[in-house]
């Protein structure tokens, strides 16, 4: 057994070798582009050192961009993992048509964010749209959702959190199958009410299913792009640009490739900072566990 060490390795030498091909070369490879000047597509660069970074944050379309993504931030962790979790409970009763109410609000998790931004178009429509016909019912004058830059990017973070809410409540559903009736029994003959079994119970045991929806929130937001780029491609007059869709303009509409990298290695660091906060939490988790 002792001459099979090579076993595991052998297994593992693919899915190391595309690891490596698709992830670790291409980050070390944008690193290495941010302290450069490179366009792109001619052969030869200049190193640059820190020149695109001390650039990137005298950039106010950098810093709008910066501040959108924590606009998405605020709006993702915030505001779809509270309302994912409120739908998780209003789902796990049991009521006549529960699982087709489950699979309504899942439905959009099975679409990408590219045909929720064309769907949202049509809903956002400024003159036939079906949120401006439903608010001429209330009487209301209709609102230019994408193209006032004071609320454009608030109308896409109500678009993404339509997909984002039903990634939380399917987490929540999950946790929720594994909070011990006992306990909410208990605490019902205590003569705790529901907001108290629900705080004092339930909440503490959906604690796993939260550390997720909020982590892998935060990130997607960090990375929001699709949705950008299919409704506003970062309009009006970059309002709505995120980090993710200013690099891709910067990289390949400019052709400033070392700039457009510099920007992809700053949102790589905070994300970064982020996934690390969720680790030490998991393993602190499986320490106390054991």
């Amino acid at each position: 057994m002792k001459g099979k060490k090579w076993v595991p390795w052998a297994f593992l030498a693919l899915p190391l070798a595309m690891y490596s091909i698709w992830v670790i070369y291409p980050v070390g490879r944008t690193l290495f582009l941010s302290f450069t000047n490179w366009d792109g597509v001619s052969r030869t660069m200049r190193f640059v050192g820190l020149e695109n970074f001390k650039e990137l944050f005298n950039d106010p379309y950098f810093i709008t961009s910066l501040i959108n993504n924590f606009k998405w931030l605020i709006g993702f962790a915030l505001i779809c993992v509270p309302a994912g979790l409120g739908v998780a409970l209003l789902l796990d009763q049991k009521f006549k048509g529960n699982k087709v109410y489950k699979t309504l609000v899942y439905l959009p998790m099975t679409l990408s964010f590219v045909v929720i931004g064309q769907i949202w178009s049509w809903i956002f429509e400024p003159r036939s749209g079906a949120l401006n016909s439903f608010l001429a019912l209330f009487g209301i004058k209709g609102i230019s959702w994408l193209s006032d830059p004071s609320i454009v990017t608030y109308s896409l973070i109500m678009a993404a959190s339509w997909r984002q809410i039903s990634y939380a409540m399917v987490l929540y559903l999950a946790g929720l199958k594994g909070v011990p009736h006992e306990l909410v029994e208990a605490a019902t003959v205590d003569g705790a009410g529901s907001w108290r079994r629900f705080w004092n119970v339930v909440l503490p045991m959906l604690r796993p299913a939260t550390v997720v929806a909020v982590t892998v929130s935060i990130i997607d937001s960090l990375r929001a792009f699709d949705i950008v780029y299919v409704l506003t491609r970062g309009g009006p007059f970059y309002s709505s640009s995120v980090m993710a869709n200013y690099m891709y303009i910067k990289a390949f509409n400019n052709y400033r490739m070392g700039y457009g990298s510099s920007i992809a290695t700053i949102q790589f660091l905070i994300t970064l900072g982020f996934i690390i906060f969720y680790m030490r939490n998991v393993l602190k988790r499986e320490a106390e566990r054991e």
